[in-house]
């Protein structure tokens, strides 16, 4: 009998709604099948409310040994998929075991959560904050329905933020001093810098800037890294000469960048790079990369 009616489906509807949910600012969030979701944008030390709206379906009773919600915030590893780390978990308890017949709302309220770490949908990890109605039987699976919602935190500006200055070089070849303005930037800013060429013995072809990201999981020997080239920008087409210096200005707007985190609850880092790429005309490659600092300013 309980296996006809769990074919059945839920004797109920669960819907969560947040208390701003008309005013509250929203992001458009990747889905792991490639399909995009508006979601709630929160920061930390927000308050999260709302209301779990409990519809039974026509002829339907809902019997139940409690309703919760909680609010969880969570880490998984791809490699690890299905098992989530919980680095916070906060629970209110909706209603005491009964039965609910018709419609019923129930309010709820999480004060000033502690949400230090973003939200993130990486290459091999996400992390990610839902809220969790769980309605609890005795005689049937619970009923659980989940609400992703979304978390941004902003950074303070950087007291100081030193230019990079450096050089590169093929003995006897090449020779070639770059410089950046800063090494912390925000995720609307511009890269400008300049490339001056002290020596040039080959023949280079082109040369182009990238930006990448760099994702590492897990900790010590068991750390896996996943690198990904997020821009390409073209600085020159064609053989430079001894003396001259090409300006570089490269807006980080249009693309899909995240702040530097760093080891994420001993669980996760994601690194950005400035990688300069000459090719010669025999299509060989030469690399200089050099760390920057992504900041959330606005």
């Amino acid at each position: 009998m309980n296996y006809l009616i769990g074919l059945a489906g839920p004797p109920c509807t669960v819907n969560i709604t947040f208390a701003d949910g008309d005013t509250r600012k929203t992001t458009t969030v990747k889905k792991e099948n490639g399909t995009t979701e508006l979601v709630a944008l929160f920061s930390g030390q927000e308050t999260v409310a709302g209301e779990v709206q409990i519809d039974p379906l026509p002829g339907k009773k809902v019997e139940h040994t409690g309703i919760k919600i909680e609010l969880l915030g969570q880490i998984e590893l791809y490699f690890d998929r299905g098992n989530f780390y919980d680095f916070t978990s906060l629970v209110r308890e909706l209603d005491v075991p009964g039965e609910i017949k018709d419609r019923k709302t129930f309010g709820f309220e999480f004060s000033n959560v502690e949400m230090q770490y973003e939200s993130y949908n990486g290459v091999n990890v996400r992390l990610r904050y839902i809220l969790k109605v769980t309605i609890s039987r005795s005689y049937a699976a619970n009923i659980v329905k989940e609400k992703d919602f979304w978390v941004r935190n902003m950074s303070p500006p950087p007291e100081i933020n030193n230019s990079i200055k450096m050089e590169v070089g093929i003995e006897d070849c090449l020779h070639i001093e770059f410089e950046y303005s800063k090494a912390k930037y925000h995720l609307k800013d511009v890269i400008v810098g300049k490339i001056y060429f002290l020596l040039v013995r080959i023949k280079i072809k082109h040369m182009e800037l990238e930006i990448r990201r760099r994702e590492s999981t897990g900790s010590g020997p068991n750390t896996y890294n996943e690198s990904e080239t997020l821009a390409k920008y073209e600085i020159m087409d064609g053989a430079p000469v001894r003396g001259e210096s090409i300006p570089i200005r490269l807006f980080l707007s249009p693309y899909d960048l995240t702040p530097t985190y760093r080891n994420i609850n001993n669980k996760f880092s994601v690194k950005y790079y400035i990688n300069l790429v000459l090719v010669d005309e025999e299509e060989r490659r030469y690399f200089k990369q050099q760390e920057i600092t992504m900041l959330r300013l606005e």
